[in-house]
């Protein structure tokens, strides 16, 4: 489990499926009002709470995002008004939340150099993919993937954990932020010039 502060109100929690197998959790029990969903919630709140100083009080925007087999993004937000609340008074010891439940088809794997990139085209072009973005962001190489099969997801992540690993990146951030290098064909094109 990875926390991050994103402001003075607002966390970001990311959960890896290890981490959820390692609290006896598949991604889809997230999407269910179970005991061990809610003893998650709190595990993650009071790591936040040491890790952070995020103290979970009064209303919380959950918003929480399923990333293909990288795992989970868990937004975690206190309204404004209990900010200021929170400052006057302890003794409202409850938490309200209003939680928002998305989830991303797209696959988006970082890598430390191009070179990776070159090798893993050759096996995902052997498997029968030939799509795909490249960006370039703080550093590192990302590959974007969205025209697997469903029945190949299993695969197209083992090939892809071979040569990268995954990251909590959105693609919204790699658009903002990230120089796209191929926009299209990605794969194709890698291998077409590079082998």
């Amino acid at each position: 489990m990875r926390l991050e502060r994103l402001n003075y109100n607002k966390i970001k929690i990311f959960l890896t499926i290890d981490d959820l197998m390692d609290r006896g959790l598949t991604k889809e029990d997230l999407w269910k009002d179970s005991f061990k969903v809610h003893q998650l919630f709190k595990d993650m709140m009071n790591e936040a709470s040491l890790e952070l100083g995020f103290e979970a009080h009064g209303s919380l925007a959950v918003e929480v995002f399923s990333l293909q087999a990288q795992g989970m993004v868990v937004i975690v937000t206190k309204s404004n008004e209990d900010i200021e609340e929170e400052e006057e008074d302890y003794a409202d010891d409850y938490i309200e939340m209003q939680v928002k439940l998305d989830e991303s088809i797209d696959i988006v794997y970082e890598f430390h150099a191009f070179e990776d990139l070159i090798q893993l085209s050759k096996a995902l072009k052997q498997i029968g993919l030939t799509q795909g973005a490249v960006y370039f962001y703080n550093q590192r190489y990302f590959l974007h993937l969205d025209d697997y099969a469903p029945a190949q997801i299993e695969t197209v992540i083992a090939v892809l954990a071979e040569f990268g690993s995954s990251t909590t990146l959105t693609l919204h951030r790699l658009h903002e932020y990230g120089k796209q290098i191929m926009k299209e064909e990605a794969i194709n094109q890698l291998t077409k010039y590079f082998h």
